[in-house]
């Protein structure tokens, strides 16, 4: 059975694909690190606030193999050509309005995949059956977005679907409140969508939030599970589709 979460590296991860449109001071920060930065292509067939995010065209089915959208799988294709990283070209192509943006975006922990089964890409159901991953419905369809992975079973979440469904699984699930994250063009973005793992005890923050009410339950949940916050801007913390961690050994 699976028992670690592909969202969290085994130690410093290798490289790290991030939204092509990410704020520059973002990218530079994370250059410091001495990693590769693998920028995302625009999807065209989604709504342009979310165009880049790499959690809508993209799951890593383990830390070795990505499920890529047929939207922009050739872009990916030519990047990871000399790569030791796996491709699988998904099968539902996406398309501007909800649910046809949210065959990718499933939230893992080691043990479950937690998404709006009904528009899970079939492709990708198959390959996570195969890693022994157990599905979990939930009616949130940006489960990635709504969701940071703090650990193989930890994670930190704003929407009231997810809290309740993984309340019934052995997943530490700390509930914060909506709003308080940036997303350009929608009202707020969501924590997941601001996150990353860099490494198994770091967590990539994309910019401050101390002004979030839960600032201090996020620092003690980080904390008891031995995890340091990385603030990678001194802007305001903002969704840019999470931040995907990727390993070449």
């Amino acid at each position: 059975m699976l028992k670690e979460s592909p969202f969290i590296p085994n130690a410093k991860a290798d490289a790290l694909i991030i939204a092509g449109n990410a704020d520059e001071e973002i990218i530079n920060n994370l250059k410091k690190f001495n990693i590769e930065i693998i920028p995302t292509v625009k999807c065209s067939d989604v709504y342009d606030e979310i165009a880049f995010h790499p959690d809508v065209v993209i799951h890593p089915i383990n830390r070795h193999t990505l499920v890529v959208a047929p939207n922009v799988y050739e872009y990916y294709e030519e990047i990871f050509k000399n790569k030791p990283i796996k491709l699988i070209k998904g099968e539902k192509k996406l398309n501007r309005n909800y649910p046809d943006d949210i065959a990718y975006n499933v939230a893992r922990t080691a043990r479950y995949a937690i998404h709006n089964l009904e528009y899970m890409d079939e492709k990708l159901k198959y390959y996570l059956q195969k890693e022994g991953v157990q599905f979990i419905n939930a009616n949130q369809g940006y489960s990635k977005c709504s969701t940071a992975i703090i650990d193989d079973n930890a994670i930190i979440t704003s929407d009231p679907s997810i809290y309740r469904t993984c309340l019934e699984l052995d997943i530490d699930i700390l509930y914060i409140e909506s709003g308080f994250i940036k997303l350009p063009g929608f009202d707020y973005g969501f924590i997941g969508g601001a996150t990353g793992a860099i490494s198994n005890n770091e967590i990539l923050f994309t910019g401050k939030y101390d002004n979030h009410p839960n600032s201090k339950d996020i620092n003690i949940f980080l904390n008891k599970y031995g995890k340091k916050a990385i603030i990678i801007s001194n802007k305001k913390i903002i969704d840019i589709g999470s931040i995907i961690p990727l390993e070449y050994n």
